[in-house]
């Protein structure tokens, strides 16, 4: 990944990063799994911390109970040791709160949707996360989670990432 960066011109080490989740579905024997009820999904939720380019920078996995705010704290906790420069993280009104913002020396910047808007828009800077999790869907494996444990579900999520950063690398030479 910092080869990738390097390559782009930008600094080896992020500053800025961008956070969401995303609800999957599980299979019946797909070990555990909650409910997500904002979205009605029985089964598991993927939260990423991506760099502002949409490189993975740390993938987590929980049951679809988790709530975001809940699911951010060892997210961002886990981000310090790999990632000690990210300053700034952006993120939507999911993640707003104290917990959030007092998890670590992360400063959390809330992009809110306009007023006005009805239906789908883009939003600054937190597209490339929706972006990330289009592209782990792409594979097959991951459309739904049919993983026993949590830790085979975010290790399938960690092997797409590390195809998708392969065929970065791949096209750029």
């Amino acid at each position: 990944m910092m080869r990738d960066r390097e390559r782009t011109g930008r600094e080896a080490s992020p500053s800025a990063a961008v956070i969401d989740s995303q609800s999957v579905k599980t299979t019946e024997a797909g070990g555990p799994r909650g409910h997500d009820a904002g979205k009605k999904i029985k089964g598991r939720k993927r939260h990423a911390m991506v760099d502002t380019d949409g490189r993975p920078l740390v993938l987590q996995a929980h049951t679809a109970a988790t709530q975001d705010r809940d699911g951010a704290v060892p997210l961002l906790k886990a981000s310090r040791r790999s990632f000690p420069f990210v300053e700034r993280a952006f993120a939507d009104s999911a993640y707003g709160g104290d917990r959030v913002a007092d998890a670590t020396s992360i400063t959390i910047e809330i992009v809110r949707k306009h007023p006005e808007q009805v239906g789908f828009a883009v939003h600054p800077r937190r597209w490339v996360v929706e972006r990330l999790f289009a592209w782990l869907n792409r594979n097959r494996r991951l459309a739904k989670d049919f993983e026993a444990s949590i830790a085979s579900a975010e290790a399938f999520l960690h092997a797409a990432s590390v195809m998708l950063l392969a065929r970065r690398l791949a096209r750029a030479s």
